[in-house]
């Protein structure tokens, strides 16, 4: 099963327990593997993701915040899809949809032989010109597993000296992380909260706040147009305002025109 190519790879489990066992698993059957993150949770896999573009992530389904799927699909529609392996303690009827091959999955605790499958189908699909894990089919599949109820948006409250603002997703333009805090440009002016921008993406609707960088969130119904600079740069402009927001290499492809 030894390949020569060094490939990155993430784990996330909210579990030290099985996150280490699996670690230490991988390294004994895929020591070329270099394990550039392993998350505590689904918000910190995802960001995780966005710094080191991993190429096979292993992820376990039940995190807090952000789930294994969730994750997953937000990864599927990344200009860079990693291969995917969920973790799993759970009998979940969702397994079934897996066997298909474009994802795989392990149970909990960790099975050296099962595991041994798992990688050498990634290797496998890592050969290929086009992964397996990457377009349109498995992104409807991430979604169809989803729960159909989306997370009701909470209020944005921003302290401005004395006063608590009370800002409605709805009236958000943008998010943006500067520094410690988190600046909310909303139509009525703007204020910085101590939500970091990860945790925001598990209270906001994906369909309606879309992640077009690393530090940026934005309301899709403001966005204008987006502007291709170069082959590798892009900005978007808003509806009524002066100011351009960067799009990261990773998410040009929201952007693709009709």
């Amino acid at each position: 099963m030894s390949n020569n190519k060094k490939v990155t790879a993430l784990i996330a489990d909210d579990e030290e327990g099985p996150r280490e066992q699996l670690r230490a698993a991988l390294q004994r059957l895929w020591p070329e593997l270099d394990i550039v993150a392993a998350s505590i949770h689904g918000v910190d896999a995802w960001d995780d993701f966005l710094q080191h573009e991993p190429e096979v992530c292993f992820l376990d389904i039940r995190m807090p915040g952000l789930t294994g799927i969730e994750v997953a699909r937000r990864m599927a529609a990344t200009a860079t899809p990693p291969q995917v392996v969920f973790v799993t303690a759970f009998g979940d009827h969702a397994l079934s949809a897996f066997d298909a091959g474009a994802v795989d999955y392990v149970m909990k605790p960790v099975d050296d032989a099962r595991l041994a499958q798992a990688i050498e189908r990634v290797q496998g699909r890592l050969q290929r010109p086009e992964p397996a894990a990457s377009g349109p089919d498995l992104q409807a599949l991430l979604k169809q597993l989803l729960p159909a109820a989306a997370p009701r948006p909470k209020m944005i409250q921003a302290s401005l000296g004395r006063e608590v603002k009370m800002i409605a997703p709805e009236d958000v333009i943008y998010f943006e992380s500067d520094n410690r805090y988190t600046r909310v440009v909303y139509t009525g002016g703007e204020a910085l909260i101590r939500t970091a921008l990860k945790e925001l993406l598990t209270q906001l609707d994906a369909e309606e706040f879309w992640q077009v960088h690393r530090s940026v969130l934005v309301n899709s119904r403001c966005i204008a147009s987006a502007i291709r600079i170069d082959e590798n740069s892009m900005v978007l402009t808003l509806k009524g305002r002066e100011e351009k927001l960067p799009v990261s290499r990773q998410f040009q492809g929201l952007f693709k025109g009709q």
